[in-house]
């Protein structure tokens, strides 16, 4: 049993390959701070902050008050950012939480956090595709142009959409009230065609960028890098923009009540909104490719996570002093605002900025999941073939693909309100462990040279696991159901073949 738990050293792991691994150190600290503002700024802020202020069918509206929300979520990201920064300082390597659980907790919770990470990356990354999907045929519809809506939208989104038409049309109700999204997702079933009597139905949009942001990847780290950055620059022009137009409208009225759903509605949000923030930690996965990781992982980690919080705050006081919080429950409600207001060329604007959004946030966490993969395949716990570097560009090529056509896949099938919850818990989880891993290292090795240290342990690290389970909590039940089942698959896996292929057990 203890073998479960073996250790690698943090002599160990800085020990091992990192330049010459064919991973490249070109990275600098505003590359990759730009990493990680271009994977917070995404489909969080301009998608799921509708549903998080006005509501939804399983949950209540924090309504102006999500701006507490957000505060709330930044201080909890921030005591885990401290975390990962002490870690990511010391131990420069690819995997992130992964590695570092396996220097502290053991080869099987370091296993365990790196499946986990899956959802994070891979699965989180379906979540932005999809929002991407939707955002860019918006901005297609501005110029005139309609893709098919059985090519536009997943299955089960269809068939939900032509369900609740069939039930209004049997209650006497207007269809058309229903909303523009559901009366497309009906089209699409009712237009999809079918092949051996099974309809045709798939996000072919979501699919095809998941497919370009690959090939970008499998080129080079550094090009990706610079085309990171530029995207960046863009989408924070986009909110500037929303921020400096939007607050002309504001109308303090519009912010009464500010919490209509009390404490309930606060906490709820929060839970909500967390996937706003996720990806401040897919620096991390970039360690190897940093010139300096000791001094410009933490810059970095911190930095990314403080612009974006005040981004956040002021993108969400703007937004729901523009229009009565319980009208702005859209998938686009940055856009929303505006089309409230009658400026629908700004709305064309915004939603041309969630796109670039999305983009980034695909390429971030697209980068980071085959590192991650990459690591666990030099430990053993995967097979070789994963921890294959393309000989011309330098990247984890094979992975990338496989991540690329897995989410390629996913995006083009998936429902996003789900795949969000489950992202949310997955990326909790690996804070709560990481959080947990700086309590045992202190304690197991003092003494060991940090260049950069978390203040005031144990007090924030256990802050940081404390207000990570509280955000946990405020998730539906069917979500830990199926992070439960997740979990379970992936230690089945693991005994079936990380155990035995283990390079440190055996």
């Amino acid at each position: 049993m203890s073998k479960l738990f073996a250790r690698k050293s943090i002599a160990e792991l800085t020990a091992e390959p990192g330049a010459g691994s064919g991973l490249q150190r070109v990275l600098g600290p505003w590359q990759l701070t730009a990493l990680g503002i271009g994977a917070i700024i995404g489909a969080g802020i301009f998608s799921t902050t509708g549903t998080a202020i006005a509501g939804g069918e399983n949950h209540v509206g924090a309504g102006p008050a999500l701006m507490l929300s957000y505060v709330l979520v930044a201080i909890t990201c921030g005591f885990a950012a401290l975390c990962y920064a002490e870690f990511a300082a010391m131990i420069p390597q690819s995997g992130s939480a992964y590695t570092y659980a396996y220097a502290t907790l053991g080869e099987l919770i370091a296993w365990i956090i790196g499946w986990d990470l899956i959802i994070e990356y891979a699965v989180g990354n379906v979540a932005v595709a999809v929002s991407w999907s939707g955002y860019f045929q918006e901005l297609l519809r501005g110029f005139g142009i309609a893709i098919p809506e059985w090519l536009a939208t997943d299955y089960r989104t269809a068939f939900q959409g032509a369900a609740q038409v069939r039930d209004a049309v049997a209650q006497g109700i207007d269809p058309a009230t229903l909303g523009a999204h559901v009366m497309q997702a009906a089209d699409a079933a009712n237009s999809a065609p079918s092949l051996f009597g099974v309809p045709i139905i798939l996000n072919l949009p979501a699919a095809g960028i998941v497919a370009l942001i690959t090939i970008v990847l499998v080129r080079g780290v550094k090009e990706s890098a610079w085309f990171n950055s530029l995207m960046v620059l863009l989408k924070v022009a986009m909110l500037l923009v929303f921020m400096a137009i939007g607050i002309r409208y504001v109308r303090p009225e519009n912010w009464q009540p500010f919490a209509p759903n009390g404490f309930q509605g606060v906490w709820t949000g929060a839970s909500l909104i967390f996937f706003a923030y996720i990806g401040f930690d897919a620096v991390s996965t970039a360690a190897e490719e940093s010139r300096n990781p000791k001094r410009d992982m933490p810059f970095a980690i911190i930095t990314s996570l403080l612009v974006t919080s005040v981004l956040y705050i002021i993108v969400t006081a703007v937004l729901t002093g523009m229009v009565p919080w319980h009208r702005l429950g859209t998938a686009e409600p940055l856009a929303t605002a505006f089309g409230e207001r009658g400026l629908n060329i700004a709305a064309g604007i915004i939603s041309f900025g969630a796109v670039i959004a999305t983009t980034s946030v695909l390429l971030v966490f697209q980068l980071g999941q085959p590192r991650i993969f990459y690591a666990m395949a030099r430990d053993g716990l995967l097979p070789p073939w994963a921890a294959k570097v393309h000989p011309k560009y330098h990247t984890p090529h094979v992975t990338t693909i496989i991540t690329g056509v897995f989410v390629a896949v996913f995006a083009s099938l998936a429902n996003i309100n789900e795949v969000v919850e489950l992202t949310n818990i997955g990326t909790l989880f690996a804070f709560v462990l990481v959080a947990a891993g700086i309590l045992v290292l202190r304690r197991t090795d003092p003494d060991r040279p940090r260049p950069f240290r978390t203040p005031l342990v144990p007090l924030v690290p256990v802050l940081a696991i404390i207000s990570c389970v509280w955000l946990m909590a405020g998730l539906p039940w069917i979500t830990w159901v199926r992070f439960g089942i997740w979990l379970l698959i992936g230690v089945a896996i693991y005994f079936l073949y990380g155990r035995k292929h283990s390079r440190l057990r055996g």
